[in-house]
């Protein structure tokens, strides 16, 4: 069965969802980017939100080419999971936070086209982190969007540097920690771990957990054996005298 499209309704373009680049250019960059994505993902589980990682974010319905990728992006206010691209039409929300794990490479494209288009599509706060130091020599920056009045009366957004190093959207402090991003919660000042933290904290844990059973377990083996001797001492001596 053959259905037809009205004449007055053309068919949405196709949105690709890869183009068959590398994700990122060497093992650095990757990691970190890797490393961002999953500490967030852990952190805003359980909340309205998703965060999505190198994927595709179209901001102009019925233009495909209209479209970035970011490294690591966070939106709230939107059902949680992944998505094979983001379409900021369909979702209703733009990216509240954005990350770009930039390098010498694409330091013009994330300084200027990127920068440009993200303040246009009102993305909160926008993040490069330079993992080898190549261009940015404290290797972390952050912008915060801004809007003000320009001269002829119009309201425009612009980013403006955050020097405090706290993102207001996620309620994290950030630090640069070597070739990856250290987050911390504002609230309690605890650190977010990442995977290989977690698994060490973990081994922790179990370890004290099992040497807190072994020394309860001994503790009940020594009342037990002083139970039975004074069993034994009553068996042979009666009951004990009572104290004056």
């Amino acid at each position: 069965m053959t259905t037809l499209t009205p004449a007055n309704q053309p068919t949405e373009p196709f949105y690709p969802s890869g183009n068959g680049k590398p994700v990122a250019e060497t093992f650095d960059h990757l990691y970190a980017l890797l490393i961002t994505l999953e500490v967030l993902r852990q952190y805003l589980a359980g909340q309205r939100a998703t965060v999505l990682g190198n994927q595709f974010l179209y901001y102009a319905q019925g233009f495909p080419r209209a479209r970035t990728a970011p490294d690591v992006m966070v939106i709230f206010n939107v059902e949680p999971g992944g998505r094979d691209n983001y379409k900021i039409w369909e979702e209703g929300e733009a990216p509240s936070v954005i990350f770009e794990i930039t390098s010498a490479s694409t330091r013009k494209q994330d300084e200027n086209f990127k920068k440009d288009l993200y303040a246009q599509l009102g993305v909160q706060e926008y993040w490069q982190f330079d993992p080898r130091g190549e261009w940015i020599p404290e290797k972390l920056r952050g912008y915060r969007l801004r809007d003000f009045t320009n001269w002829e009366g119009e309201l425009e957004s612009v980013y403006e540097p955050i020097t405090d190093g706290q993102s207001q959207p996620l309620q994290l402090r950030l630090t640069v920690e070597g070739k990856l991003i250290g987050f911390y919660r504002l609230d309690t000042g605890e650190k977010l771990l990442i995977p290989s933290e977690l698994a060490t904290a973990l081994q922790q844990e179990t370890q004290n957990r099992q040497q807190a059973e072994a020394i309860a377990a001994a503790e009940q083996q020594r009342a037990e054996q002083l139970a039975a001797q004074l069993a034994r001492y009553r068996e042979q001596f009666g009951e004990l005298p009572e104290a004056d």
